[in-house]
């Protein structure tokens, strides 16, 4: 990892810690330790004759029924073991090939009748249950048919039972049907816990629209008596907030207290969030101090957002005052609290303010990410310190960091515009060598990018050096200008013809050349 050259360093801090692997300070010993080895005593191995082993239960992969009765029939006359474990892998690997719940439970009543040591118990019937659930039936009368079925050999349905029903339907989008089921277990056997409930409430939030799922907590509150949880409410919070919808996370807030429950920590964080998404630092700052009002002891996570929100809002100078306050509290300062600080720096137009920032940051003992970095790059660039950039930049390639697709576009966007063409080649080749971007991502930010300058350079607004970048590029001579002095003439020219004249220290592989031949070809004319 390289440092940060002297021109970066506009801080009275030096950046030497760059994701450095610090040699180990504990000489190697010169005299190991040899412990004595543990002795341990083989059995003989026994050779056993095939034909006396257990062979493991084939599974069924046709949905032929009457091919698995007779398959079934013919390993009751083998060594096979059936258990019932092995008897239920069957019955599984069956219903997982046939179309029709009939069918397997056909197939359960043949094996039963057959090996009549095999005695089905829940899990068998769960088995059922799951093929069901998985069929495509609009009245659910396989459902309903297996939990009769269930009832009837003296397993009811209990909150597994509904647990296993509900997440099937769930899984294929039916949670209407899910509903149904859970109710119909609630009034004719169980109560469900609160796992499958709130799994419920995670998958109709997610699915459908808030009023519904406020009906159905109502009425299960109504019919059942089953209510809301922390838990509940926290999903119910988490997905509003997502959904930029703050004036029901607060509502919803309320309730919870309301309700006898104690808003913790991380709902809190979430409410702060969806006000970070919004640039509501203000916002932010006031959940703050509501949590403090409450009681709530705020950890890292909490000042973090709190920072985050006051800088992306342009209030990083509040957002300073705050790191200060979480060290007091024993939360040290991380990577993300010195990024957002940086990011809200960039915004505020203090690019350099914010390097020096990496400087302190690194001081502290706090290594920088690739996205401390992302972030200083795009605010170098974004505010003209277009030499900077290209240094930290160096400094991202020599760690192999992956470059983001905001910093990216940023970057070669400003390198086009000052007219340095194969530097920007230099950063897409690197995007797309450390697999940083796509290569359709990185190559349609270069080309738009050349697109734009082609049209400044029409109108006069950048100088029109085709024949120096190109030049540059490639790392040809001024003997090689005549091949772009006329872009048509390449397609007369032998690529082979075109490479030998490249020094292979400016190649990055036969791959990227054609890559940039073909631009060449296609592009040229129109650069020009």
């Amino acid at each position: 990892m390289g440092k940060i050259p002297p021109s970066l360093r506009s801080s009275r801090f030096p950046i030497t810690t760059l994701l450095k692997n610090p040699p180990s300070s504990q000489p190697p010993s010169q005299n190991p330790h040899h412990f004595p080895k543990k002795i341990t005593k083989k059995n003989p191995t026994q050779t056993l004759n095939p034909q006396t082993q257990n062979p493991k239960p084939p599974i069924l992969t046709s949905p032929n029924l009457s091919n698995a009765k007779t398959l079934f029939t013919s390993l009751t006359k083998t060594n096979t073991r059936l258990d019932l474990k092995s008897c239920n892998s069957i019955l599984q690997s069956y219903t997982s090939a046939s179309p029709s719940i009939q069918d397997s439970i056909s197939l359960l009543n043949h094996m039963i009748k057959i090996h009549p040591s095999f005695s089905p118990d829940r899990s068998t019937f769960h088995i059922l249950l799951i093929h069901s659930c998985k069929l495509p039936d609009p009245n659910l009368s396989s459902v309903h048919q297996t939990l009769n079925l269930m009832n009837s050999n003296g397993y009811p349905p209990d909150k597994i039972t509904a647990d296993i029903a509900v997440r099937c339907l769930c899984s294929s989008g039916r949670e209407e049907h899910a509903i149904d089921i859970l109710k119909e277990v609630s009034t004719k056997h169980e109560l469900p816990d609160t796992y499958t409930y709130n799994f419920l409430i995670k998958h109709l939030i997610r699915n459908r629209n808030l009023n519904f799922v406020n009906s159905f907590i109502n009425e299960m509150r109504d019919l059942f008596n089953v209510k809301p949880d922390l838990v509940t409410y926290t999903i119910m919070i988490d997905n509003v907030c997502n959904s930029k919808n703050l004036r029901e996370a607060m509502r919803l807030l309320g309730v919870l207290s309301e309700e006898g429950f104690k808003p913790d920590c991380y709902v809190y964080n979430t409410i702060m969030k969806g006000h970070c998404m919004l640039s509501q630092g203000g916002e932010v700052l006031r959940v703050f101090k509501k949590m403090q009002e409450e009681g709530v002891e705020p950890d890292v996570v909490t000042y973090n957002t709190l920072i985050y929100g006051l800088s992306k809002s342009g209030r990083v100078k509040d957002a300073r005052k705050f790191v200060g306050v979480m060290a007091e509290m024993g939360h040290f300062p991380d990577t993300a609290t010195y990024t957002s600080l940086m990011n809200g720096m960039c915004r505020e137009g203090n690019a350099l303010g914010a390097l020096a920032l990496l400087g302190e940051m690194e001081a502290k003992g706090c290594s920088p990410n690739s996205c401390t970095y992302n972030t200083l790059l795009h605010g170098l660039c974004k505010l003209r310190f277009l030499d900077k950039g290209v240094e930290l930049f160096g400094v991202m390639k020599e760690a192999g960091m992956e470059l983001e697709t905001g910093s990216y576009g940023t970057f070669v966007r400003a390198l086009c515009r000052s007219g340095r063409v194969w530097e920007a080649y230099e950063v897409f080749d690197y995007a797309v060598e450390s697999k940083s971007l796509s290569d359709v991502t990185a190559y349609s930010t270069l080309e738009s990018t050349l697109k734009w300058l082609k049209k400044a350079r029409e109108q006069g607004l950048a100088p029109s050096n085709l024949h120096k970048d190109v030049l540059q590029i490639y790392g040809l001579t001024k003997a090689d200008e005549h091949l772009v002095i006329v872009p048509d003439r390449m397609s007369k020219k032998q690529p082979s013809q075109i490479w030998e004249r490249i020094p292979e220290e400016h190649t990055r592989g036969v791959v990227m050349l054609q890559h940039r031949l073909l631009w060449w070809r296609h592009s040229a004319k129109e650069y020009t």
